[in-house]
């Protein structure tokens, strides 16, 4: 068995044997879904006349696949420095593209599970959410959102020592930009300044590629090309920096 095939058969092991992390994975954000769901079935929103559904099923998905990502990556290579086996694994011949590239498939295997429970839940009755044709083309923006959060968790893991550190860190950062960009109140509904601020969230775009490929529009194709460069830019970015400043150990 390759490096690669081990580490993410044992990163498998380790996510469904922790219930904690399955729980905050996927029925937390879906409490958000459900609440919100259930307090505006029926209603629409005034700016735009569309149902909230529409914005609140895409926007709670992008943030809960864009949250799994950051804190899945930081607490692993938290944990895996403090304990010294990122040390052991350096002293092997292990490479980085090996430890990395591990994770990245575990946290796509995530966030498509994600999404199917998310979408499968706001589509019944009670919700009332209706996909359109394309919702397809909403692939390709959770993959790059995925890449482009999985490099931000590299960075907050890099730095952050303690379990207290990364959720400290990247709930600083997850949750003023998961309000800033929509993820739980339609951005038409909020002042002009914030909507300018939004512009500049990476969430902001995966929220939005999310929600133009699920429900639809005049301008899907326009939506989701926009979304797709400027989350593959971030991922090119924020990747440079995570490699860039990776530490195998404290002491390094």
């Amino acid at each position: 068995m390759s490096a690669y095939a081990a580490l993410s058969q044992a990163g498998y092991r380790a996510y469904v044997r922790d219930k904690t992390t399955l729980f905050f994975t996927f029925a937390f954000p879906l409490l958000f879904l459900v609440v919100f769901g259930l307090i505006f079935h029926g209603k629409n929103v005034e700016q735009s006349g569309l149902p909230y559904i529409n914005y609140i099923a895409p926007g709670v998905l992008a943030w809960g696949v864009a949250n799994a990502a950051v804190f899945g990556i930081g607490f692993v290579l938290m944990q895996w420095r403090r304990d010294d086996l990122l040390r052991l694994i350096r002293m092997s011949p292990v490479r980085l593209p090996a430890v990395l590239g591990s994770r990245y498939v575990l946290a796509l295997g995530i966030g498509l599970l994600q999404a199917v429970l998310f979408v499968g839940v706001a589509l019944l009755p009670w919700f009332g959410l209706k996909l359109s044709s394309g919702w397809p083309l909403a692939l390709p923006v959770l993959f790059l959102g995925i890449t482009a959060f999985l490099a931000v968790g590299v960075i907050v893991g890099t730095y952050a020592k303690t379990p207290e550190a990364v959720a400290a860190v990247a709930n600083c950062l997850m949750i003023p930009m998961a309000f800033l960009s929509g993820s739980f109140f339609p951005l038409d509904a909020m002042p002009d300044w914030m909507q300018t601020l939004a512009k500049a969230l990476p969430l902001h775009y995966l929220v939005e590629g999310t929600s133009a490929a699920i429900t639809g529009g005049d301008s899907v194709g326009t939506d989701v090309a926009v979304a797709c460069g400027v989350l593959a830019a971030c991922a090119v970015v924020f990747g440079a920096i995570a490699l860039k400043t990776f530490r195998w150990s404290d002491q390094s």
